[in-house]
């Protein structure tokens, strides 16, 4: 029996836990609050990841930390550093695999399918951030010092998701009421499915050809925003639902008083133009796939409904 170190328990951090307890793994969930799933074989504990002394004592002994916290949005800048370095400590001295759970950021906007060797051009503070934690595992792998990999994903699509698309959009899809997005209603848009994000980060700990390198979750083929209010309408049995796309005017009037709006306008290009994921490597490299979309979709659906209908099971929305 293996044991791992979940750091986060939002989305990824809760399901990576629930994979690792489900094959009969020990599990401890590091949160500020000590939440965790409540399941056979997972320890919730509570405490600040900044700790470094402390991550290192709960890490020690570990096989993997898994590295899926998530700061305040409008505080990436000053809360992730402190945190990265704490993890990227506590592995190299627990001797545990150090897996960080990324996104598409650091790439910027892309002309092409963004690909794990494809330039990190991007040119803002959020990206920035992200750029500097991998740069810095990698030199630290590099130096021998530690093992680590990073798994980035796409925008997140499925139960418990809360993104850009999730419980402002489905629940009024099902409702068979109007929805609005941001960006682009017809712009190719990749959706990683939250399972197999978690899936790739336990893959990415426990094989060794991953570590030292970027890896991208596997996939299914973009679908545009209009294209992915009718799937869901579409399983849903409800028929056409009207979409239309937020003004940029309302989001900066609105994020006058909302932090997390205020930010949308430096990453709207992700919603403007094709924003496709390459998960060619993650295919051929670690032999995944991604679920099929159409389970995806009932999946997401049917955890939407179990909400509604007040199952204390079904999960809910968690934030990235």
């Amino acid at each position: 029996m293996a044991r791992y170190v979940v750091v986060g328990a939002g989305t990824i951090g809760t399901l990576v836990a629930e994979q690792l307890a489900a094959r009969g793994e020990r599990v401890t969930v590091v949160a500020r609050r000590g939440r965790g799933p409540e399941v056979a074989g997972v320890e919730s504990v509570a405490a600040d990841a900044a700790d470094e002394r402390l991550v290192t004592r709960l890490a020690t002994g570990a096989d993997a930390i898994f590295n899926c916290a998530n700061p305040a949005y409008h505080r990436w800048p000053s809360d992730w550093p402190p945190i990265a370095s704490s993890l990227l400590s506590s592995a190299e001295a627990s001797g545990a695999v150090l897996v960080t759970l990324g996104n598409l950021y650091v790439y910027g906007a892309p002309s092409s399918p963004m690909s794990p060797d494809s330039a990190a051009r991007a040119d803002f503070a959020k990206a920035h951030v992200r750029q500097r934690m991998w740069q810095d595992a990698l030199a630290a792998h590099g130096a021998g010092r530690v093992r680590a990999t990073e798994v980035r994903a796409s925008d997140f699509i499925g139960p418990r998701a809360n993104g850009v698309f999730g419980p402002r959009q489905i629940p009024r899809i099902l409702a068979g009421r109007s929805c609005r997005v941001i960006g682009s209603l017809d712009q190719p848009h990749s959706w990683t499915y939250v399972d197999d994000v978690a899936q790739t980060l336990i893959t990415c700990a426990d094989t060794d050809i991953a570590w030292g390198r970027v890896w991208h979750v596997a996939t299914n083929p973009a679908r545009t925003q209009r294209q992915l209010i009718d799937d869901v309408a579409q399983v849903a049995g409800v028929g056409s639902v009207a979409a239309s796309v937020i003004a940029r005017r309302t989001l900066r009037i609105v994020g006058l008083v909302s932090p997390l709006v205020a930010e949308l306008p430096t990453t709207l290009y992700q919603f403007t133009a094709p924003f496709v994921i390459d998960d060619t490597a993650t295919r051929r490299g670690l032999g995944l796939a991604p679920t099929p979309w159409p389970i995806v979709l009932q999946r997401t659906v049917d955890a939407y409904r179990a909400v509604d209908r007040g199952d204390r099971a079904a999960p809910r929305g968690s934030r990235r």
